[in-house]
């Protein structure tokens, strides 16, 4: 992938701001809904090795790679993110790990550039896309998407002192979202959207560089994925808050190669097993605080 000057910036802002949530965070608050999007230095991959070789040797009969290597946008919480060690943690890297244990493959986390994944994902440098990606129709068209494992929301993110309370307040307002997001998606299918300032949405990167410009007052409204604001407020004690009034419901599912349902296929019957032992709800437990977060059934 390429090594951007925002790639440097958004690994940065990262470490600062989730320094505090280190690699065993504390549960968000229970306001976090139980029920996508997103980039950072190429150089932060993690990975573990397969507990041993004869596993691996089962992994590679069965067509699996023997290195699984998880496409994300490391600015992400908390599904994936860098902490103040620059270590990709997070929900899908621990669901993920798990995964790569049971099957027998290497784990390996390559954070990319967000409006680049199709291109990393049919190029081959990445095994899948992992990381909070939306459910839709398009996607479902080029990619081999998995069973939904989370509800999500796309939600408004406001100063808590602004005088916004709906949608209909964004009007002549600069409203933020994360470019190829589907936060920007739902923005754009919403009425109020030739309403904003310009009549056009002011893209980022990466979700961090858009609640850092809000609370500097270079946005007004950043639309985004529920899980994350709900986590970046909760974890940082932002003046932030989260509209009532939605912009769109949706899931997360993680997506494969065209074509490629043999490996969709094992990695989703292996979060079956892992759910039927207690792990997925564990790992629910460590970052929601809650153990019905990730559904997998």
């Amino acid at each position: 992938m390429k090594k951007t000057l925002s790639t440097m910036v958004a690994a940065l802002l990262c470490v600062a701001l989730f320094g505090g949530c280190g690699s065993q965070p504390a549960p968000a608050s229970s306001s976090t809904p139980s029920s996508s999007s997103q980039a950072a230095s190429s150089e932060a991959p993690t990975s573990s090795e397969a507990p041993a070789s004869s596993t691996q040797d089962v992994a590679a009969s069965d067509g699996l790679p023997e290195t699984f290597i998880v496409g994300l946008d490391a600015s992400f919480p908390p599904m994936g993110f860098l902490n103040q060690n620059n270590e990709v943690i997070g929900v899908d890297i621990d669901l993920a790990k798990a995964v790569c244990e049971k099957l027998g493959m290497k784990f390996e986390a390559k954070p990319i550039e967000w409006d680049a994944k199709d291109m990393e994902l049919s190029s081959d440098k990445i095994t899948c896309i992992w990381n909070g990606l939306t459910v839709n129709e398009e996607r479902a068209e080029i990619y081999e998407l998995s069973e939904a494992y989370m509800e999500n929301e796309q939600v408004i993110v406001v100063l808590e002192n602004a005088e916004i309370s709906g949608k209909a307040d964004l009007e002549g307002k600069i409203v933020a979202a994360q470019k190829d997001s589907s936060g920007l998606s739902a923005l754009q299918a919403d009425e109020i959207y030739a309403s904003i300032q310009g009549g056009a949405a002011k893209e980022y990167s990466n979700y961090v560089e858009a609640l850092t410009d809000l609370e500097i007052g270079r946005c007004d409204a950043v639309v985004m994925d529920s899980v994350v604001a709900d986590y970046y407020i909760t974890q940082n004690a932002k003046p932030m808050k989260i509209l009532e009034e939605k912009m769109a419901a949706e899931q997360y599912a993680i997506a494969f190669k065209k074509g490629n349902t043999a490996l969709k296929d094992a990695v989703w019957g292996a979060l079956q097993e892992l759910a039927a032992e207690g792990k997925v709800a564990d790992i629910s437990h460590q970052w929601f605080g809650k153990d019905d977060v990730i559904q997998i059934s």
